[in-house]
């Protein structure tokens, strides 16, 4: 079962970590570089949840080059591989929510938003942009998600 793409301390679960530091940082940067995105609640919890996603996913990120630095295959074990997998699961819910209501409330903004939101914010495609890439930033967090609960079943 150490084969497995996307396992702790592979290169596959390397690339994954970089994906979603890097489709989160996009997020950032495009919420928070030129808009006015601390006006809406939504926005601000994108802010905060790609935030914490970016942390989690750079220091899973490290601990991956570590083990496939050092070979060291003891990380892999029951303990650790709970709080990853428990981790990943819950951020990957929170990662799923926050886009998703972004994105609502971005939609809505677009539609009716000429009173609720000045032309230069809403009529750029940040907002959009950046709930696209919290999305995709979502969807390795879900994969890394299944690969640890897989690896955690098979221990």
């Amino acid at each position: 079962m150490d084969e497995l793409p996307g396992t702790l301390g592979t290169p596959g679960s390397l690339s994954l970590r970089l994906g979603q530091t890097l489709f989160s940082a996009a997020a950032l940067l495009l919420m928070s570089v030129g808009v006015q995105s601390s006006r809406y609640t939504v926005f601000r919890y994108l802010v905060t949840i790609v935030s914490l996603t970016i942390f989690w996913s750079f220091a899973l990120a490290v601990i991956d080059l570590f083990t496939m630095v050092t070979g060291c295959k003891n990380l892999r074990q029951r303990g650790f591989m709970i709080i990853i997998a428990i981790g990943d699961w819950v951020l990957s819910l929170l990662s799923l929510s926050a886009p998703c209501s972004s994105a609502g409330v971005a939609d809505f903004l677009l539609l009716n938003g000429a009173p609720l939101c000045p032309p230069k914010n809403c009529s750029n495609g940040r907002y959009q942009l950046s709930a696209a890439m919290a999305f995709l930033s979502w969807f390795l967090i879900l994969v890394s998600s299944l690969v640890n609960f897989w690896m955690l079943a098979s221990l």
